[in-house]
């Protein structure tokens, strides 16, 4: 309790402060400088209260950019353009997991439009239930304890996918098709023998969606439907060199995204957004094994939001979200294996209030909460309920024009302890000259999660939870540098460093159950370059060169104490090394003037380690993708893939190995009109 008193003490010096500090900068300036331009609105359709400048290391993937990638799911969209660490089980369909600097999804928020989403049994979030083309921007925000959305269990950041769509008046319907072909050949038997080339792997994984919108002055409906069906039958060598093909992994699964805004007024808006998957799956118990699983997956999301960006006056804005998340995992183990079959349910009520004052153009101060009921109903953990939640307080203010402060704090408390998270952040711009930029950011922060209740409850065979599990906690910095140099060239660079405690790992004795016996030192440097070339020769314009490396030297450490380097680990499934580069071809063609793209891309990982201990060790990994897309006329299009052109023989996760060359084919369409 001594933290809190002293958290909230030094952040209400700030709170003090700074609104004097903005009242004096506001006296020197003309009546007229404090308009409502500064007053920043975000998004299209789905308005955030928070503000487009940021201390944080923060991207942008767009839809024009998911549809240019022409990714199958989200977690190929996620590595592929914004080049994150994707650790895989396999192709469409098998559980996945992405890493931001160095932490995994468990501890890492994923927001669907603004509300959280992870499990709170297992920390997780099956992103395979929202399909690229249903969304219309990702965010991604690197870094514990953002002052964005300021939500709670963001040790290595947040991610936010945002479906909801601004649609132009009138209506409109869309859609997509696609094939992915895995390439034949012949393959050794498990009962032994040569089987001959399976032609229906040319026809291996479809997709179909489909999207309508229809929107006038006052409302807005939108629709999308999407559907998949995966073989996964794909050729891969087994450890003792022999070529197999992958069989008893076949997927099945459809789901729904529909939203319906309502302008209340010229300004206030009511958003209302609901979603439904349902997964047919049949789970292999490794990638070389022929017995599986049968596992369903359903959930459903919901979400009420009220958006006001003017509230009582000009000076306030307001967000209210109401949500509702609930998910069934029903799990059907091969009998040969002895395994009892599983049911796990879950669902949580989410509200969310977000306030922010405006009270002079360098002045922003924010505040909001949320509240989380949750409960799990499990036949591996019980039936369980927690009530989470917090409350927050974020003074943003402009000196000199230039130079960007931010003090946030955030008490979060799980009905048992109450835990301040506090952060600083700093921004300072420039221009040397009339075409050139560069940006400075510094942030210090805290970070915490929870423990999951998969952690604290489980029990099933040799693996039993630890009630006594205590919070895990850490904290960070980062320093990063932006330029740009007119709108042809982009560089940044960030070096993050931090200390993770209390880090919860699965051990085994006489039973698996986890500890709190781990440490991590969050080492990095992530830097990028986009380069827009000015040239525009034949029919090709602007071609784009983006070249990416991460390195990251994060170091788990498996015991308490001092935490001597010496007797740290590599972090699992953490790559050392990851470069990535791309060069995108636009082109207009002569006759029709209509837009088309190649983009080739290459991926680089270095060697992972496959656990804690480091005594297994994957072997690097470099993978070439080309996609294609062009219009052949102004309401259709085809696209192309190939994913693996190297046919690289990998392992993204231990004993799961991944397919070879495949190659997608495609067209898309959408019609717009006018209203009568």
């Amino acid at each position: 309790m001594k933290n809190l008193f002293k958290s909230i003490a030094v952040f209400l010096c700030l709170a003090v402060i700074l609104p004097l500090s903005a009242q004096t900068a506001d006296n020197t300036e003309d009546d007229n400088d404090s308009e409502d331009d500064w007053i920043v609105v975000e998004g299209e359709g789905l308005t955030i209260v928070g503000t487009e400048k940021t201390t944080q290391q923060m991207e942008t993937v767009d839809s024009k950019t998911i549809q240019k990638t022409a990714a199958p799911d989200v977690p190929s969209l996620l590595e592929e353009a914004a080049g994150l660490n994707v650790t895989r089980y396999g192709p469409y369909g098998n559980n996945a997991g992405i890493n931001l600097r160095g932490f995994d999804t468990k501890r890492v928020a994923i927001l669907v439009d603004g509300v959280p989403v992870n499990s709170a049994s297992s920390g997780d979030f099956d992103f395979y239930s929202i399909d690229p083309l249903s969304i219309d921007r990702i965010e991604i925000i690197q870094g514990g304890s953002d002052t964005k959305y300021n939500v709670s269990g963001a040790l290595g950041g947040v991610i936010n996918i945002i479906t909801v769509k601004k649609q132009n008046p009138g209506w409109s319907l869309g859609g997509s098709l696609s094939n992915t072909s895995y390439i034949p050949g012949f393959y050794n038997k498990y009962g032994g023998g040569i089987g001959n080339p399976q032609l229906q792997d040319l026809a291996d994984t479809q997709n179909i969606n489909l999207s309508g919108s229809y929107t006038t002055g006052l409302f807005s409906f939108g629709l999308n439907i999407f559907g998949n069906r995966a073989g996964n039958h794909f050729l891969f060598r087994d450890y003792d060199g022999f070529t197999r093909r992958r069989e008893g992994n076949e997927i099945l699964d459809a789901g729904t995204n529909l939203s319906f805004l309502w302008n209340i007024d010229s300004l206030s808006k009511l958003i209302a957004t609901g979603s439904f998957y349902y997964g047919d799956k049949n789970i292999p118990f490794t990638g070389y094994a022929t017995n599986y699983g049968k596992q369903n997956d359903i959930s459903s999301r919901e979400n009420l939001m009220l958006d006001m960006p003017r509230i009582f006056s000009d000076d306030f804005s307001m967000e209210l979200s109401l949500g509702h998340n609930w998910k069934r995992l029903a799990y059907d183990p091969s009998v040969s294996l002895g395994i009892n079959s599983s049911g796990h349910n879950e669902q949580d009520i989410n509200f969310i209030n977000r306030w922010s004052w405006y009270p002079g153009s360098a002045l922003t101060m924010r505040l909001g909460g949320d509240y989380r009921f949750i409960g799990i109903d499990s036949t591996t953990t019980g039936t369980h309920y927690a009530n989470r939640g917090g409350l927050y307080l974020t003074t943003e203010l402009t000196l000199f024009k230039n130079l960007l402060l931010v003090a946030s704090v955030k008490g979060i408390t799980d009905g048992r302890d109450i835990v301040p998270i506090p952060k600083l952040g700093w921004t300072l711009t420039g221009s040397p000259s009339a075409d050139t930029s560069i940006a400075l950011k510094n942030n210090y922060y805290r970070s915490f999660k929870f423990p999951d209740f998969d952690d604290l409850y489980w029990d099933e065979g040799d693996f039993k939870g630890n009630p006594d599990l205590i919070n895990e906690d850490g904290w960070g910095t980062d320093f990063g540098v932006d330029f740009s140099l007119s709108d042809w060239l982009k560089l940044s660079s960030v070096t993050y460093v931090g200390l993770t405690v209390n880090s919860i790992h699965w051990t085994y004795t006489t039973t698996w159950r986890p500890e709190n016996s781990g440490a991590a030192a969050i080492l990095g440097w992530d830097n990028n370059v986009d380069l827009t070339l000015p040239i525009t020769a034949l029919i090709f314009e602007k071609p784009i060169l983006s070249l990416s490396w991460m390195f990251q030297p994060s170091r788990l450490f498996l015991s308490d104490g001092c935490f001597p380097f010496s007797d740290s680990r590599q972090i699992p499934y953490m790559p050392l090394h990851t470069v990535t580069a791309s060069l995108e071809l636009p082109w207009l063609t002569s006759r029709n003037k209509l837009p088309g793209s190649v983009t080739v891309s290459g991926r680089f990982e270095s060697s992972r380690y496959t656990d804690t201990q480091n005594t297994t060790l994957l072997d690097p990994v470099f993978l070439l993708n080309i996609a294609y897309n062009q219009k052949v006329h102004k309401n259709i299009g085809v696209f192309g893939k190939i994913t693996n052109a190297l046919n690289a023989s990998y392992v993204s996760f231990s004993d799961y190995p991944m397919p070879g060359i495949n190659i997608t084919l495609g067209l898309n369409f959408n019609i717009e009109g006018t209203n009568p």
